[in-house]
């Protein structure tokens, strides 16, 4: 059953059409106005089918993601990767060392649980712009920017559609 609806995912570029990605950029964009970390969001329609076959896991991709696109790369560990995998309905959160004592798992999960609030309703850009906002807050709480300091964009804005 899981293999069948890798193979047959819906489309990520019909879920998030071009203009819901620049408006995803944007709150990305305006989101690190506020704090130092970096916010990378990802989407992926389904995985390979050997991948469904060997019992490979949304979280399991979330780190393959997560260090493919360098999120760890950043000057204070302070990258989140936010991952929607379609086909598995699986929203995860990959964050950083930066973040090891400061975030707790129940954060992270009211994070994801507003995100799929609003896919549940059939609002993917919605979700992932709550997801960014509430994202925002916990960066603002960690690692505001401080008064001054010079806007160092580490990580691209644009989402990621694998």
């Amino acid at each position: 059953m899981r293999l069948f609806k890798h193979l047959f995912a819906p489309s990520a570029k019909r879920l998030f059409p071009g203009d819901s990605l620049k408006r995803i950029t944007d709150a990305i964009a305006e989101s690190e106005r506020h704090h130092s970390g970096e916010i990378c969001f990802a989407v992926e329609p389904a995985l390979h089918p050997r991948a469904v076959m060997s019992g490979a896991q949304a979280r399991d991709r979330a780190h393959e993601a997560f260090a493919q696109l360098r999120v760890w790369d950043t000057h204070a560990n302070n990258g989140v990767l936010l991952y929607l995998l379609l086909a598995d309905h699986r929203i995860e959160i990959v964050a950083d060392r930066g973040f090891q004592g400061r975030v707790s798992d129940e954060q992270w999960r009211g994070v994801c649980q507003l995100i799929e609030e609003r896919l549940r309703a059939g609002e993917a850009e919605a979700g992932v712009l709550a997801g960014v906002e509430a994202l925002t807050a916990i960066l603002v709480e960690h690692f505001p920017r401080e008064e001054g300091a010079h806007d160092v964009n580490e990580l691209p804005d644009l989402p990621y559609v694998l």
